[in-house]
């Protein structure tokens, strides 16, 4: 008999109580392992289930954990491209690109730049309800979210619906990885660009990056040529990838008082009194110092409520 086997009645109950103390031990430690597993696994990426492209039509790229998501958003059919009154030029050709890209023919991704509130982002929302019912789609993504445009491009990989990708008040600072990303995504990447996708972006600046004083200063001559430096290169390079400028300029006066006559019109509160509103729709103006079709639109607004009060 071995001299470790317990032989008296003591001894062995000893044992007994040393195997059940160890015993409880070790459930009490696969417990706390369960439990932290458990706290550990919400934060492992699931399998994202696909998006039901046909229930909506305009969607955000968010971040939920380490995991993005497609988050649809509500929309309403309300604004039409024939609305947006003092952009002509810009309106046709964004609407003939348009066109092109949801029949499936060659079209260019779009930069939208210039002064704030003259049309930029209506234009997107009204080509979204010219084409909804042609399979157009939206996804908004910010800055922050481009470093996830691989992810959404798996998304979208071989879907009928032709995905927007819209980017708006779009700026970069040095250094921004969703700069890199985008630029890949438009035309610099080996991988084939998604035939399916469309980038628009706006920004109030045509490059997407802030000028600085130092970048001309890097500005070689040689003779009588002008050589920008690299800085200035690399801001115009990702600019550069979007096939169709558009620029917007701010409103003449004549231009933002037939825009707010326009919305007030279409919002039931016809102007009755036409020096009275063009006194009113001036003061709006002059108070928020813009003339351009956001404020015609707030005017507009501002007007047809006070008329429902007064009547």
């Amino acid at each position: 008999m071995s001299a470790s086997t317990p032989t008296t009645a003591a001894e062995r109950a000893a044992a007994a109580e040393a195997f059940v103390a160890v015993r409880a031990l070790d459930d009490a430690r696969l417990d706390l392992l369960t439990q932290v597993l458990q706290q550990l696994s919400t934060w492992l990426p699931t399998a994202a289930s696909a998006p039901d492209w046909s229930a909506h039509v305009a969607w955000r790229w968010v971040r939920r954990g380490q995991q993005g998501a497609l988050q649809p958003l509500p929309f309403h059919a309300g604004l039409a491209l024939q609305d947006l009154h003092g952009i002509d030029d810009q309106r046709l050709r964004f609407d003939r690109n348009m066109r092109q890209f949801v029949q499936a023919l060659p079209a260019n991704h779009v930069l939208l730049s210039g002064a704030r509130g003259c049309g930029k982002s209506s234009l997107v929302r009204a080509a979204l309800t010219e084409y909804a019912a042609q399979g157009l789609r939206v996804i908004e993504c910010d800055r922050q979210g481009l470093a996830d445009l691989p992810e959404i491009l798996a998304r979208i990989a071989g879907r009928p619906e032709r995905f927007l990708l819209f980017c708006d008040d779009l700026s970069f600072d040095t250094g921004d990885h969703g700069y890199t990303a985008l630029k890949s995504v438009l035309d610099g990447s080996v991988a084939a660009v998604a035939p399916n996708l469309l980038v628009v972006a706006t920004s109030n600046r045509r490059h997407l990056m802030p000028d600085l004083q130092a970048d001309n200063q890097q500005v070689t001559h040689v003779g009588t040529e002008i050589h920008p430096g690299e800085a200035i290169e690399e801001k115009v390079s990702l600019s550069d990838r979007f096939g169709l400028w558009l620029s917007f300029y701010p409103m003449d006066q004549d231009t933002y008082l037939a825009i707010a006559a326009h919305w007030a019109t279409a919002l039931g509160a016809a102007p009755a009194d036409a020096a009275a509103f063009r006194a009113a729709a001036l003061d709006w103006a002059l108070l928020r110092s813009s003339r351009s079709g956001r404020s015609a639109w707030q005017f507009a607004r501002d007007w047809t409520g006070r008329q429902g009060l007064e009547g």
